[in-house]
């Protein structure tokens, strides 16, 4: 097999050097996403987001078992009256009532699309794990990673709602509020 011409060969090492230099970008990025000893991003995304569907549907599930307890004592109240203008503010009440029947309706939505990224991040999660697998997590963990810091200083004391069983809870939070040293420094 007669050998290509020299400048095929130059293009061909341009080319592999920069398709190696594209997979060390890779495997950098690879490592920052989940280096040893770091939170698990993807997985605490995909639990983040099944509280958000849990949390709505039970503040959805309240709201709408408050709202049948209001249409119930509504009827009741339509029962014991024969007065045709209280009866008109009893039928306004009722349509409020299942405005807010068809406005709970978002929780189902809501909790579909949420289901649809989790699935996503999911599938990601996989298919990075199964290169991290391919190239070796001892491997990763030789390229040196710069993680940015965030830019407010403040950000990290913002963790937002807690998840089951972490963070502090409110019989903490009013121990801590109660404090007489508290409050006596606003005397």
């Amino acid at each position: 097999m007669p050998m290509p011409p020299m400048s095929d060969i130059a293009i061909l090492k341009r080319e592999l050097l920069g398709l190696f230099g594209h997979l060390q970008k890779i495997r950098k990025e690879l490592a920052a996403l989940n280096p040893p000893g770091a939170p698990d991003h993807f997985g605490s995304m995909s639990e983040q987001l099944d509280q958000i569907i849990a949390a709505t549907e039970g503040a959805t599930n309240t709201i709408m078992e408050s709202v049948e307890g209001i249409d119930s004592l509504m009827g009741e109240a339509r029962a014991l009256s024969s007065d045709p203008a209280l009866n008109k503010v009893f039928d306004q009440v009722t349509d409020r009532v299942n405005a807010v029947f068809e406005a709970c309706s978002f929780q189902d939505i809501t909790g579909q699309r949420v289901t649809k990224v989790v699935s996503s991040l999911k599938f990601v999660e996989e298919k990075i794990n199964s290169v991290i697998l391919t190239w070796g997590r001892e491997e990763l963990t030789k390229v040196v990673v710069e993680i940015k810091e965030e830019k407010d200083e403040y950000k990290r004391f913002l963790h937002g709602p807690q998840m089951p069983g972490q963070g502090i809870d409110q019989k903490a939070v009013d121990s801590i509020l109660a404090q007489t040293e508290i409050d006596k420094l606003f005397g």
